[in-house]
């Protein structure tokens, strides 16, 4: 399957450290706000006008015990007094050697979302050409990504938009005229479609790593089996994704809305069940056993995007409640795998990538504590000192763990290495909106900079890099009177940075949870 569900961000949208959110340019600069919790309430439905659930329904967890400061507030002014961009690059080489970190291996490394080359270590030219999309939304590109680095079979890659964010190159559409992703070149010939991509890699690659059974035999059987079951899985996660309990035009909910949505939260919780149970038949911890197959390849993407969605919209918690073992440990062992965690978003991105896909996504009220902290407006998450972060972190897990000093590192690295760029793209959020918006609400093509604002801009984003690498209780920055740059259009521009940083695009999940923080750090510094 491709991915033509609208399943954003494409470098030529945006410098490649930076997603897409949303954006509310239109309001005069001292009263933009971040619209990153407020849009979950009008993707489909608005928040405000949910009654609470019927008593006859009861709550969803009894049925699941049955088997930064904003723009807009008055800024201060601060100088201009950080380190240059020359000074923090030598402190980015400092610290990476007291760190022993050098900047990743592209081509032969660890799985890395910037790669464009891919050998392993092999000699030759690669035989496949990859296309997937730049933001690492998709899905299926996402399936057929793990696939080749699983196997470590050399490709190229080159990154198409997807149409809810960008145009799509002329050169692929000739290639491909429904411009779906994603698409492969094997040996100069084209094929589109995941699972014939997939299909067509396991047949022409039997020496690398085999990820499927014998044909005919009874693992085989298996395999296609939980195939089957992946697609019921798929189903039953949108179905209840975006089912609401309201009526389209009604404060009152009649019956039949009541019905579909139990119905369908229990259809998924039924599938989710079946999952972890089939997980657990053959030892574990992946659905074949001890070892990584193509079912566990095919199932990651939308397990990884279940736990995300149905935490924020539906305020079901998928790993960390003990309900499903087995997933858990499912995914911990494939957070273990350099090539899965690699290709790995974040909650954050997740929630926010799937509504301009989907056409929106229902949420409930039960998901309120769950989605601030996700969005960073629960005054902890998004803020410093960073909660830690491990296996049973709220709200999202991430068993490999963080390395605070080495995450800080990453994060300025990115940022020193691409500042020109990244100041130029953070600018729009004190500049003007584009003329031609696409849907996804984060994404604007065709924005323009406040160019007037670039210095102080700079000037803030050098402070940012600063305090990642020495700490913010070490940073240079002065405000207030007597001070000569503008805080109000730096607010607004880390504002803007800070709800469009996207993982794995632009960095790991401990990397982009410290570039947020800091981006706030400076908002609050400059906010009274």
């Amino acid at each position: 399957m491709s991915c033509h569900l609208r399943w954003v961000l494409p470098s030529t949208v945006c410098p490649p450290l930076l997603l897409s959110r949303r954006s509310n340019l239109t309001q005069p600069l001292h009263e933009r706000s971040s619209l990153r919790h407020s849009d979950r309430h009008s993707t489909l439905i608005t928040r405000a006008s949910i009654p609470s659930v019927p008593s006859m329904l009861g709550s969803l967890q009894s049925l699941l015990n049955q088997p930064g400061a904003k723009a807009g507030k008055q800024t201060t002014t601060f100088s201009d007094n950080a380190p240059s961009w020359e000074a923090l690059q030598q402190l980015v080489e400092e610290k990476g050697r007291q760190l022993n970190w050098q900047q990743p291996d592209l081509e032969n490394g660890p799985t890395n979302p910037l790669a464009l080359k891919r050998t392993f270590g092999q000699p030759g030219t690669p035989r496949v050409k990859l296309y997937r999309d730049h933001a690492a939304w998709c899905p299926y590109c996402q399936k057929v990504w793990l696939q080749l680095e699983e196997k470590q079979i050399p490709y190229t890659l080159e990154k198409i938009n997807m149409r809810c964010y960008g145009d799509k190159p002329p050169e692929y559409t000739a290639k491909v005229p429904s411009g779906l992703l994603p698409a492969m070149e094997l040996d100069g010939q084209l094929i589109v479609e995941s699972a014939e991509i997939m299909r067509i890699l396991e047949e022409a690659f039997p020496d690398n790593k085999p990820l499927l059974p014998p044909k005919g035999s009874k693992e085989r059987q298996r395999a296609d089996s939980l195939m089957r079951l992946e697609r019921r899985l798929f189903s039953d996660w949108l179905s209840w994704l975006t089912t609401s309990w309201q009526a389209p035009s009604s404060h009152t909910i009649p019956l039949p809305h009541c019905m579909l949505a139990l119905r369908t939260t229990r259809e998924f919780i039924a599938t989710m069940d079946a999952v972890d149970r089939e997980l657990g038949a053959a030892g574990g911890p992946f659905f074949l056993g001890a070892d990584l197959s193509m079912v566990d390849v095919v199932f990651s993407p939308f397990l990884e995007r279940i736990a995300a969605s149905i935490l924020y919209y539906k305020g079901l918690t998928v790993r960390g409640d003990g309900r499903w073992k087995n997933l858990e440990r499912w995914f911990e062992s494939m957070e273990a795998r350099p090539a899965y965690i690699g290709t790995r978003s974040d909650f954050y991105t997740h929630v926010h990538d799937l509504p301009p896909q989907l056409g929106g996504c229902a949420s409930v009220p039960d998901a309120d504590e769950a989605a601030a902290a996700i969005d960073g407006v629960d005054g902890k998450s998004w803020q410093l000192p960073l909660p830690p972060l491990n296996a049973t972190s709220f709200p999202e897990p991430y068993s490999p763990g963080e390395d605070p000093p080495l995450d800080r590192l990453r994060a300025a690295a990115r940022l020193v290495g691409n500042h020109g760029a990244i100041a130029k793209f953070a600018a729009r959020g004190c500049g003007k909106p584009g003329r031609r918006p696409v849907s996804a609400p984060l994404s604007d093509p065709t924005a323009t900079a406040g160019e007037n604002f670039l210095e102080a801009v700079d000037a803030g984003l050098r402070h940012v890099a600063h305090a990642l690498l020495e700490g913010a209780h070490a940073s240079s920055l002065r405000v207030g009177d007597g001070e000569n740059l503008p805080g109000d259009a730096v607010v607004a521009s880390a504002e803007y940075i800070r709800d469009r940083v996207g993982v794995p695009r632009d960095l790991p999940y401990p990397a982009a949870r410290q570039l947020r923080a800091h981006l706030n750090w400076l908002i609050g510094s400059l906010t009274a």
